[in-house]
């Protein structure tokens, strides 16, 4: 991916204390065309706008971090982090058009698959979308734009998607829209790796159908990873029902040791002029404890050995590595961190966006 982000001014606008404004352009790397109806939106929120007929763009958000994400058919995607005090507007955006070339090149020697959804679109549901009580009322609308490529020298199945993909979760009230760069299945590690944008859209529905989405949000936020780096960000951790371990490691043996101390042992530490904060952990792999609610079933039938009644997730840190947090949860870089247990489990079908406020 080739990009180039031009900034022409430093500061941030604010439209009120609680929220920023971010505006720019987009255009074409090589003509310096202006894209019309490009998306613009913070990746896991409801907030997004496309470009105008001059490829101008205005998005105003709550303070807190977010990735912005810049998405135009037959281009690659621009990505980048943007957060209430440090957020530059008037940005010009160029993005640079996929190389068909090297497309073509990727799709003969990736084994393209012709009927990929009838043999592995139940896999990908799954694995995508995922197998917990919300996920099983969540559909994908349009499978055709998903291709399917196993590679049997590496035992590897990839999937990408010529358009977004259209999710529909009529258990917590929203439509997403996934634009996907890429899911990828070791089968001799049964490692998953996924890179892909979601855009939320709130569903409009009866006073019933709202009251039932308000209801099922709450459960699905209670424990979850977004719950969690927000109880961290304001140090209410214990009060919010989570409780801190260190997983450590020593030859094939594991041993957890309770953390007396949350936020010593985490290296908690907190800028005040950009309100965000920063932790680097004693050890690598933090055991994260929700003590106020049970595993689903689902999660019991698919890990038999998992504690009965308390949720367990293992979050592992690469080391030398810290992990910031903004004040909506938003955490980064996502790639330094390894998500297991309760939350690997949990998937589409329980994700929430960083906007959501539980009131």
């Amino acid at each position: 991916m080739i990009l180039l982000l031009l900034f022409t001014s430093s500061s941030a606008i604010f439209s009120q204390e609680t929220h920023f404004t971010i505006s720019g352009k987009v255009i074409d790397k090589n003509t310096k065309a202006s894209l019309a109806s490009a998306s613009v939106f913070a990746q896991n929120t409801t907030l997004g706008v496309a470009t105008d007929p001059d490829g101008n763009f205005k998005l105003n958000l709550p303070a807190g971090g977010y990735a912005l994400v810049i998405t135009f058919t037959g281009y690659e995607t621009v990505t980048m982090h943007i957060n209430n005090t440090s957020v530059a507007n008037n940005i010009m955006v160029e993005l640079q058009p996929k190389e068909k070339a090297m497309e073509e090149v990727s799709v003969v020697s990736s084994n393209i698959v012709k009927d990929g959804w009838q043999k592995y679109g139940q896999f990908f549901t799954e694995n995508f979308i995922g197998k917990s009580e919300f996920s099983k009322q969540a559909t994908i609308k349009n499978p055709e734009a998903l291709k399917f490529y196993f590679s049997k020298k590496r035992n590897r199945l990839k999937v990408v998607a010529t358009d977004p993909v259209l999710v529909v979760n009529e258990a917590l009230g929203y439509n997403l829209k996934f634009a996907i760069d890429s899911f990828t299945y070791e089968y001799n590690t049964n490692a998953t790796q996924f890179v892909g944008y979601p855009l939320f859209e709130e569903m409009t529905g009866n006073p019933q159908q709202q009251a039932t989405w308000k209801e099922n949000r709450i459960k699905a936020y209670s424990g979850s990873l977004l719950h969690f780096m927000r109880s961290l960000f304001h140090k209410t951790i214990a009060s919010d029902g989570f409780e801190v371990q260190f997983l450590v490691k020593s030859n094939d043996n594991e041993k957890t040791i309770f953390v007396t101390n949350i936020y010593a042992a985490l290296n908690y530490s907190k800028d005040d002029s950009t309100n965000i904060v920063e932790f680097f952990p004693n050890q690598p792999d933090i055991v994260v404890i929700y003590k106020n609610a049970k595993p689903q079933q689902s999660f019991l039938e698919f890990d038999p050995k998992a504690k009965k009644d308390f949720q367990v997730s293992v979050l592992t840190v690469t080391p030398d590595h810290s992990i910031i947090i903004e004040q909506n949860g938003y955490y980064f870089e996502q790639s330094d961190l390894i998500i297991n247990g309760y939350w690997g489990f949990e998937k589409i079908g329980d994700m929430l966006p960083y906007d959501y406020k539980n009131e």
